[in-house]
Formats: C-alpha cells, structure tokens, sequence
C-alpha cells in the first residue's frame, strides 16, 4: 500500500512538469544546425524571418516559405525545388527551449517517420 502511494505522488509531481517553450523566440533571426552524415559533422546555417528562411549549406543557398501553424510549429516548402522530394513540405514541431536554443521534431508533411535536432539561435 506504501508503494502504491509513493508512486501516486511520484505520477502526480511528474504530470505538474511543463517543459518551457518560449517558441516566440525563435521564430526570427539566425541559426545554425549541427548534425553527422555518416560520421561526418556538418553544419547548415539559416536565417527565418516570419515568411521566409533562406537556408545555406556546403556553400549552396537555398529558399523555403514558412507557415506558421502555430507559435511552435510551422511548415517549410521550398521556393524553388529541384526534384520531386524537394516538393514536398516538411514539418517542424519545437519541443524544447532554452535560452539560445531549441529542439525540435521534422519530417515531411503526412509522414509518420520524424527525425529530432537542436538549433542554435546565432543572432537576432
């Protein structure tokens, strides 16, 4: 019965936690995202306004709308694909914050398959 009541009040205090998202605070300015391909690390640095992010990696540049579902999610479609897998949209969730940086869920639009990431906000 002991047990039974420490873990009521275990369950309790852990449903009282909310994670802090303060998505506001991300939706302009610069960033950068840190990731490994195949044992390689590489970096994509991209600028979001409220419409537009303007994404540039490996010295190419690249232009997506964005479309805010809410104050932490939104959708990416670029401007400009190249091919067919470039049309489709991707969908960003932010999960987390913290004072300069968040992490966040994507994957393509009606795809249960999401992958997780943080960013780095670099400047305003």
């Amino acid at each position: 019965m002991k047990k039974l009541i420490l873990l009521l009040t275990l369950l309790s205090l852990m449903s009282c936690y909310d994670v802090e998202r303060n998505c506001k605070d991300f939706k302009t300015g610069k960033f950068e995202f840190e990731y490994e391909i195949n044992g390689v690390k590489k970096t994509t640095v991209f600028e979001r306004n409220d419409s537009i992010e303007i994404e540039t990696f490996e010295g190419k540049t690249d232009t997506s709308t964005v479309r805010w579902v809410n104050d932490c999610e939104y959708i990416l479609q670029k401007k400009h694909p190249k091919n067919k897998a470039e049309e489709k949209a991707i969908s960003m969730k932010i999960l987390t914050t913290s004072k300069n940086s968040y992490t966040f869920e994507f994957g393509m639009v009606g795809s249960d398959s999401k992958q997780k990431g943080t960013v780095t906000k670099i400047s305003e």
